[in-house]
């Protein structure tokens, strides 16, 4: 894999996962009870779309730090191994919420019928996305990968996750903001990820026109 495929595949996974997770979050506040089926099952399948992507988008990463950096190539295992953690543990958490819904002859709200989701979408998901933004902090700090902005901005998200990690002593409802399954520890979270992997995958994607310093000039030679 070429520096300039990988940045593009970088990019363009980040921003189709992006824009899958922005469609799916306003999703679960169209209803004030429990949702139709419909409305679960949708926002659940373009959940999972973007999953997919994360995937590509962190095994990218991971290749484009060892095509630009090879003496950071440990962080990007890092970065690719909890985005791969994170990625799975939300989609554990899909298929708990869709067998339920499936199952139940009536509507549920599963953000809430389902315990077993609690802590893997709030404070497990939390601590797994606070270590991949601080593998890409200190990735993108180093190496000069993409704009300095990227790597600040990892940072802060990485620390405001890790301040929802304790959310899980704070109960089970959802329109409370610091709770297990709290709009603020799922949807708020889930928001800033979005548009900062929206900014980051076009980032990444205009970078293809460039190799990074190391690469250009070993090309010069």
């Amino acid at each position: 894999m070429t520096e300039t495929f990988a940045r593009r595949l970088t990019g363009v996974a980040a921003i189709v996962a992006a824009v899958a997770f922005i469609v799916e979050v306003p999703l679960y506040f169209v209803y004030s009870g429990p949702p139709p089926d419909v409305n679960v099952l949708s926002r659940l399948l373009i959940g999972i779309v973007a999953l997919a992507c994360l995937v590509v988008f962190v095994t990218a990463l991971r290749e484009l730090v060892k095509q630009v950096s090879p003496a950071y190539e440990w962080a990007g295992s890092i970065a690719g191994a909890a985005g791969l953690v994170y990625a799975t543990i939300t989609l554990v958490s899909s298929g708990l919420e869709a067998g339920a819904v499936i199952a139940t002859d009536h509507p549920i709200d599963p953000t809430i019928a389902v315990s077993g989701t609690y802590i893997l979408y709030g404070s497990i998901s939390r601590l797994m996305l606070a270590l991949f933004l601080t593998a890409v902090g200190l990735i993108v700090s180093r190496t000069k990968l993409l704009p300095r902005w990227a790597g600040r901005s990892a940072f802060v998200l990485a620390g405001v996750n890790l301040a929802f990690v304790p959310s899980l002593f704070f109960g089970n409802a959802p329109a409370h903001f610091y709770a297990a399954n709290g709009w603020g520890t799922t949807a708020l979270m889930g928001a800033f990820l979005s548009y900062w992997l929206l900014a980051l995958g076009i980032s990444a994607y205009r970078s293809g026109t460039r190799l990074s310093p190391a690469r250009a000039a070993a090309n010069l030679h």
